[in-house]
């Protein structure tokens, strides 16, 4: 009977240091995240440019250059394709933008998009108090029914300091397009729970 004990005892040590060995910690996922982001960087020929250069250049990415501005604050990289028309979002604004994305885990590759014919535009609801900004998904929207939450990750309202969002009336001209490369940590639910970078492609526009 003792022997059977000592063999349970032994079997019981094995699964549970082999399980120890399975568990990853926040640290070794944050660490596997910061080499996914920069494989991904140096995959895709991006040219990280500083805050500083970036105001310099008139809070502009040269995109034949392939550059994005590293924003400290948020850890987010950032390209704008298209400055846009029309006005930024104003002090004390609240406003619907409209919402078309292109969404890419970096590292599993699990795509999300709304931006291919025929497509269905989210639309989030946008306030802005000072140089902060809050938003959340109107219901139907692909996000909101993807993630199962109206909130809207931090990292997806970076660009507006940055952007103007005319309405597409307005006059001729793009609307505001910029690519991102979003950490968990500005991310949304998934993001955040499995410490998953995403990669993103998006257009804002106004809508009244």
């Amino acid at each position: 009977m003792r022997k059977v004990f000592f063999v349970m005892a032994i079997l019981g040590c094995l699964v549970s240091f082999t399980s120890c060995n399975d568990y990853e910690t926040y640290g070794e996922k944050k660490d596997k995240e910061r080499a996914a982001i920069r494989n991904f960087i140096a995959e895709q020929g991006i040219n990280v440019i500083s805050e500083a250069d970036f105001h310099a250049q008139g809070d502009m990415t040269d995109t034949a250059k392939n550059e994005y501005v590293y924003l400290n604050n948020d850890g987010v990289y950032m390209q704008i394709v298209h400055k846009g028309y029309g006005t930024p979002v104003q002090n004390n604004e609240r406003v619907t933008l409209l919402m078309r994305f292109f969404e890419m885990c970096i590292m599993d590759s699990t795509q999300v998009y709304n931006d291919t014919d025929p497509y269905d535009p989210d639309y989030m609801v946008v306030q802005r108090t000072g140089t902060s900004y809050s938003a959340y998904f109107l219901s139907g929207s692909l996000m909101y029914s993807t993630y199962g939450t109206s909130s809207v990750a931090a990292g997806l309202l970076s660009p507006l300091p940055y952007i103007n969002v005319g309405r597409e009336d307005d006059e001729t001209g793009h609307i505001a397009q910029v690519k991102l490369i979003v950490p968990h940590s500005k991310g949304h639910t998934t993001a955040s729970s499995y410490v998953y970078p995403y990669y993103y492609e998006i257009s804002y526009q106004r809508t009244y």
